[in-house]
């Protein structure tokens, strides 16, 4: 898809994936800044 691959580490740091995930969603949805917030995130290889 083009976009930069970045590499967590191991499997113990999953578990810091899901808030980040939660995050996003609260972002987009909750403080209402839209969908186009994980644009924010995202960078482009």
């Amino acid at each position: 898809m083009g976009f930069a691959i970045v590499v967590a580490g191991g499997l113990k740091n999953a578990r810091y994936l899901e808030p980040l995930a939660g995050l996003n969603l609260y972002l987009g949805y909750g403080a209402g800044l839209g969908t186009s917030i994980a644009s924010a995130w995202i960078k482009r290889a």
